[in-house]
């Protein structure tokens, strides 16, 4: 998925104009265009701080908006800042590798629902 396609097809499934969304966010409706034509002046994303307010208008899950836009989010910033030694083994695993762990992470995470 792309940022910018992600951003217009939230916008038009909340049946807003881009002069609505700018309104809501406190940018121009150029710039919003902008955004979803890929087409910013400088870099290829918005601020981390305009992303999480287009998350908030458009009812978007804010860390995916980050991450579209190569942002990390705080919370897992903070993550990788609190426990570098285990991001360091997962960066090293292969897609099948992690893939295994996240099979085995979505079980337990099932196992524990359930238990009473």
């Amino acid at each position: 998925m792309i940022f910018s396609k992600r951003i217009r097809g939230l916008r038009q499934e909340k049946k807003l104009d881009q002069r609505a969304l700018a309104g809501a966010v406190g940018v121009s409706f150029t710039y919003i265009s902008k955004i979803e034509n890929e087409k910013l002046d400088f870099g290829d994303f918005p601020s981390e701080d305009l992303i999480l307010r287009l998350a908030s208008a458009l009812q978007a899950d804010a860390e995916e908006l980050l991450l579209l836009a190569r942002k990390i989010p705080p919370r897992i910033r903070e993550r990788v800042l609190q426990r570098p030694d285990a991001f360091r083994r997962l960066a090293d695993l292969d897609d099948d590798a992690l893939d295994s762990l996240i099979r085995h992470l979505q079980r337990q995470t099932i196992g524990r629902k359930r238990s009473p």
